[in-house]
């Protein structure tokens, strides 16, 4: 008895079933059709060993940070359906760029990310922009000359090795050597003890009471370290 409902429910269902099934693949096969799968392929393939290059082998061996990579990838290929699936629209300039400030201004609440970190989503965002609007004519040299550009350039810049100058508050209590005849062999006595390159020393503060000085002391390193935290010798 059991068996006999199951086959008559069966048979009951089995019409709309194949019926929504038609509906189903008739709506699929029109919205597969309007598009080129071909030229989502040759895009798709050059976009993601774009950024696997720039994510894996350009930025990972340098900096070292996993919790990026998810981002940088996902954000890239998300840009790339979004702009390729609406790139039939009248929008299609103006949505490009739109999207692409909205990511721009678009920053992490719970965690800062670091200026580089920020140059590097940027390029992934740009990256896959161009390589689902760029006009190619069935001619993918041009674009993939444009990915190639874009990686050797950031290549090069991550890689170029350049100084920045940064500034450390020293709480320093030789106040004999804050006269400004005696300020190299203050500049020498740092550089002794603190082990910095130090270059330039500015006074900020003398305090005659306690024999301190609030002093500001320059130097370069290969690292952006910013501004540190007073420092000193003094054990008060």
């Amino acid at each position: 008895m059991k068996k006999n409902i199951i086959i008559l429910l069966f048979l009951l269902l089995a019409f709309p079933i194949a019926v929504f099934a038609d509906g189903i693949d008739s709506i699929f096969g029109e919205a597969i059709g309007s598009i080129n799968i071909n030229e989502l392929s040759y895009r798709f393939l050059v976009n993601i060993v774009s950024i696997i290059l720039l994510v894996r082998f350009i930025y990972y061996p340098r900096h070292r940070n996993k919790d990026f990579l998810f981002t940088f990838i996902l954000f890239n290929c998300l840009n790339f359906l979004i702009c390729f699936l609406l790139s039939d629209t009248k929008l299609k300039t103006g949505f490009a760029f739109g999207l692409f400030a909205i990511f721009s201004i678009m920053r992490y609440r719970t965690v800062m990310v670091p200026v580089k970190e920020m140059g590097y989503f940027f390029i992934c965002v740009a990256t896959g922009i161009i390589n689902a609007l760029a006009a190619v004519n069935d001619h993918y040299i041009l674009l993939i000359a444009c990915n190639a550009f874009i990686l050797l350039l950031a290549l090069f810049l991550d890689r170029t090795s350049i100084t920045h100058e940064n500034v450390k508050q020293i709480v320093y209590e030789r106040i004999d050597l804050i006269k400004p005849d005696l300020r190299t062999e203050m500049i020498e006595d740092l550089r002794i003890r603190t082990g910095l390159p130090i270059h330039k020393v500015e006074v900020i503060s003398i305090d005659f009471l306690k024999d301190i000085a609030v002093i500001s002391a320059h130097y370069f390193s290969k690292e952006n370290e910013g501004s540190s935290g007073s420092t000193g010798d003094d054990d008060d």
